[in-house]
Parts: C-alpha cells; structure tokens; sequence
C-alpha cells in the first residue's frame, strides 16, 4: 500500500455519536409543523446537504416556510446537543491527539452547520486538531460529488491517492472511493443496513477508533 499522508474526517455517525438526535430532529421539526413523519424520512434526508434538506422539506410537506426558515429552526433545534451535549465516539479523541502527536495533516468534510461543528468541536477539546473544516455552500457540493474531498486534499496539500477518508456513510465513501481516495470505513448503528456494501467497498473497514488505533493504522503514516 502506497503510504498516507493526510485524513479526512466525517463528523456525524463518525467522530460524534450524533446521528440517533438527527434522526429524532427530522421528526420533532414535522410534529410542531403538524405533519406525522413518514417512516422513510431519516433515510432520505440524511444523504442531503443542509441547503438541500431545507429546501425537500418545503417542498414535499408543502410548508408556509422558506428553506432558509427551515434551515435556521433545525440549526436551532440541533444548537443546544451540538453546545452542551453530544460526545465523541469512543476512542476518537485519543486517535486524533495521536494524530496530531506524528503531525498528519487533518481535514474534516462534513454536511453539518459549520457553527455547530465549531461549538462541539470547541466544547470537546479537538478543534485544534484539524487544518481546516469543510462544509457545503455555494462554492463546493454535497458528497454526491468529491468536490469536497478534492478541496480538502488541497488544503492538507496532500494527492487523493495518499489521504484516507473515514465515512460511515455509503454514498459518502462511494464518492471519496471514485475519486481515487484510500476509504476507511466506520461502522455507525444508523447506517447498519449498509454495512455489508461499505464493507465490501472500504480499503479498510472498523468498529471503532480505539479499534483502528490499536490497529496500526497510525502507522500508515
């Protein structure tokens, strides 16, 4: 295997044991606009960006709001777990201060709000570990397309061949995988259904960061 220089890491289902309030979310914001959540919903927001999720809400529940009227109650909603409660998933912080300790360049490429990330990632201790946070807007895509991650890389001035990629999410490591990435595959509760297709599609695949710290993934580096 060639040697790794950098890593990419997604945030929510991945460093942060959040995904479980997402998915409540999506239901507390339909009850208060009146509208029992179909069964599906997680599923199918979960894959959009922030912009993209506000605006299918508006659209397929024929909402008296804009998408940026959507955006800010969820951004509200989600506010208070992201600045007093959420925690990392086991092990994550001792990976990244590892991380750190060899001086590997760290990027994360997430679809949450950037002021969330920055709140959580404040309260927890590990803003300081990466080179840059990333988020979709106006001048980069969702994970459907590797715009994203090809920022990334440039910023850790690193190639997609020699940065690993850590995603629990198939569509997001599918994406990073076309590009030409290395992928590491996390195992999250929420994304199980798709365990065995991410399985099969990672370069490497784990259950945990303690897992893949005592695994000598580090010494890839």
């Amino acid at each position: 295997m060639k040697k790794l220089r950098g890593i990419i890491f997604d945030v929510d289902g991945t460093l942060l044991d959040s995904m479980g309030m997402w998915q409540q979310l999506d239901r507390v914001f339909l009850r208060e606009n009146g509208i029992e959540p179909p069964a599906d919903i997680s599923d199918i927001v979960k894959k959009m960006t922030v912009d993209a999720s506000s605006a299918y809400f508006v659209e397929r529940f024929q909402l008296d709001m804009t998408p940026a009227d959507v955006r800010r109650r969820v951004e509200a909603l989600a506010a208070e777990e992201y600045r007093q409660h959420l925690p990392l998933k086991e092990g994550a912080k001792s990976f990244l201060m590892q991380a750190s300790a060899q001086g590997i360049p760290c990027a994360v490429a997430s679809a949450n709000y950037p002021a969330l990330l920055d709140a959580a990632f404040a309260r927890l201790g590990i803003a300081g570990c990466f080179r840059t946070v990333l988020t979709p807007g106006e001048q980069l895509a969702g994970k459907h397309q590797p715009d994203i991650y090809v920022e990334a890389a440039r910023q850790l001035g690193t190639d997609p061949a020699e940065t690993a990629v850590i995603e629990d999410a198939l569509h997001a490591a599918e994406t990073a995988k076309a590009a030409g990435f290395y992928t590491v595959g996390f195992r999250d509760s929420s994304s199980q259904a798709d365990w065995d297709a991410l399985a099969a599609l990672c370069d490497r695949v784990t259950d945990s960061w303690t897992t893949l710290l005592h695994d000598g993934f580090l010494q890839c580096f």
